[in-house]
């Protein structure tokens, strides 16, 4: 997925272009990997406070800027989404890879197949997750 500028984001978004924002932007679009709130909170440090930090994840989830996913130990960890998401509409629908080692997640761009849901059901958002050892931990171990 391509990388996109923080502060094009916010105005496609008709956020306002705070440092905060643009800081959490930056720090979940540093890495490959989706980041837990915990994580981002300890980046980030004292440059924004615990409360600003669940408004701006919760903002971006809302407005189709990040996807949530929950790791096997309940904790929420967010990504970008692709361009297709709109507010309240994530179609970033892909397989999660839950590293069972390191304990990273990671979007893959793969097919998703067809799920058909029964009569009477709305599907917002569909998640698929792998859990099993990522590119780098499986480095890891073959040079052990």
């Amino acid at each position: 997925m391509q990388k996109r500028n923080p502060v094009d984001i916010l105005r496609e978004n008709q956020l306002k272009n705070t440092r905060q924002r643009v800081r959490v932007l930056e720090e979940i679009a540093a890495d490959k990997a989706a980041i837990s709130q915990p994580d981002l909170e300890k980046k980030l440090g004292k440059e924004i406070d615990r409360v600003t930090l669940y408004r701006i994840l919760n903002t971006y989830e809302d407005k189709g800027i990040l996807h949530r996913i929950i790791d096997f130990n309940g904790t929420a960890n967010y990504a970008i989404c692709s361009s297709a998401c709109t507010a309240h509409h994530h179609h970033d629908e892909h397989l999660h890879f839950n590293c069972t080692n390191c304990h990273k997640i990671y979007c893959l761009e793969t097919k998703v197949p067809t799920i058909n849901i029964p009569d009477g059901f709305t599907a917002n958002t569909i998640s698929l997750i792998a859990y099993g050892i990522c590119d780098k931990c499986g480095k890891a171990d073959k040079h052990n």
